[in-house]
């Protein structure tokens, strides 16, 4: 079994903002399967939607982005998966907008959705999709609270778009296949497909 988890804050207050990429990722993923969002299970605060066909279930923590990694936590061991098997989908501000990364494990980079995890888990060992939202003069807030432009928008459509492709592969195969596939430029990946 895996985990897929997209990070993000709840409410529409924030849909569709910078922050919420790895929310717009499994909404997707969730789409494409016809899995239904419904409470986790046991008060883990977070909405999980199951993949059947790949034994794999699909998790937004509710908790807000800052203190995503108790939902996570809770998850794994209520369905008793380990970090190797977890995917944490996540906004990249040092990454182009419309580019995505896949890292087996790693730092958390200064992202604060990634401290809470690997405060919970106690690792660093669990992979992360990164999704390139772009970096703006100005308040960091500010910028990863914002909504995308109109020239912004279908770059990450189409980086939303590949987070899902690569999360499947990840679900069907494993992180280095994802990483092999999915890690080159948007244009180099059109070219190998």
């Amino acid at each position: 079994m895996k985990l897929i988890v997209g990070l993000g804050n709840p409410g529409p207050k924030y849909a569709g903002t910078r922050h919420n990429a790895g929310f717009d990722a499994v909404d997707l993923l969730a789409r494409r399967h016809g899995s239904l969002w419904e409470a986790a299970p046991r008060g883990v605060e977070a909405l999980v939607a199951r993949w059947r066909a790949e034994d794999t279930v699909l998790a937004k923590p509710l908790t807000f982005m800052n203190l995503s990694g108790a939902a996570i936590l809770g998850l794994l061991q209520f369905y008793k998966i380990d970090p190797a098997d977890l995917l944490v989908i996540v906004d990249e501000v040092q990454l182009e907008t419309g580019r995505i990364r896949i890292r087996p494990s790693g730092s958390a980079g200064g992202h604060n959705g990634l401290k809470s995890i690997i405060q919970e888990l106690g690792t660093v060992e669990f992979p992360r999709l990164r999704v390139g939202v772009g970096r703006q003069a100005g308040e960091l807030k500010n910028h990863v609270l914002g909504r995308f432009s109109a020239d912004e928008k279908a770059h990450i459509d189409a980086a939303v778009k590949r987070a899902a492709d690569a999360a499947e592969l990840f679900a069907r195969e494993n992180i280095l296949a994802a990483m092999n596939r999915y890690n080159a430029a948007p244009a180099a990946e059109e070219d190998q497909a």
